[in-house]
């Protein structure tokens, strides 16, 4: 299945700075997931249940069992951005229910849920994934998916989601899959983010995940922060 929909309307926190970028101000927040109760100083909510804590060769890491175990913070870390990139470390598990093929593990969005930043995979057959990211802002929205580009679960990968000047892109592993024309609107401060789960408890997601990092810039592959830390 080949999906690309994008529709335009034209009515620990870490913060660095990089000599690189010198035209303007870039930085980065790094949360390491490591601890159900809180992840970079924020408190977290159990959606329904907690993820098991475990030893992983990125250090501690978060295990999500992908019946309801979820994690809601109240907080927006991309809040105020007009560019961004999401990072993130992670093992997909294959999954005994057949039914979960739809797994959310990173979920933004405001209040009245007209701006949202999905981060997701699709199980298909033969215990492989494939990416699907989404971004809706009002009117406009855009969904990248296609799921003839798959990857075989129980490893660990780093997926990139990007957005700048009205164009969206979602890498594996530092490779770019698709993109996509989205009129991306920053979402407020008020906003929160759930990781393991849809906000509504819906999709949830079943493996691991080591690191989340939040840039405020679009970056290139080879400016990807967590890229580094797998070996493939």
């Amino acid at each position: 299945m080949n999906f690309y929909n994008c529709i335009v309307s034209f009515s620990f926190v870490i913060l660095f700075t990089i000599q690189s970028f010198s035209q303007e101000d870039f930085y980065y927040r790094v949360w390491q997931l490591n601890n159900q109760d809180s992840i970079a100083g924020f408190k977290t909510t159990f959606l329904i249940d907690k993820p098991d804590k475990i030893k992983t060769q990125f250090g501690e890491s978060l295990y999500f069992d992908g019946i309801n175990d979820g994690l809601l913070i109240n907080h927006n870390p991309v809040a105020g951005f007009t560019n961004f990139t999401i990072e993130i470390l992670f093992m997909p598990d294959s999954s005994s229910n057949l039914d979960n093929y739809e797994q959310r593990f990173l979920h933004i969005k405001n209040s009245d849920d007209s701006r949202r930043i999905l981060i997701e995979l699709r199980l298909v057959r033969n215990n492989k994934w494939s990416l699907d990211t989404f971004i809706k802002s009002e009117n406009s929205r855009c969904t990248l998916i296609d799921t003839s580009l798959q990857h075989p679960t129980n490893q660990w990968y780093h997926v990139a989601l990007t957005y700048s000047d009205g164009l969206m892109k979602h890498y594996v592993n530092g490779n770019k899959e698709l993109e996509g024309k989205v009129d991306y609107q920053p979402i407020d401060s008020e906003a929160k983010i759930s990781i393991g789960v849809r906000q509504n408890m819906k999709s949830w997601f079943k493996g691991t995940i080591s690191y989340i990092s939040f840039t405020n810039k679009s970056l290139n592959p080879e400016e990807f922060l967590l890229l580094r830390k797998i070996h493939y």
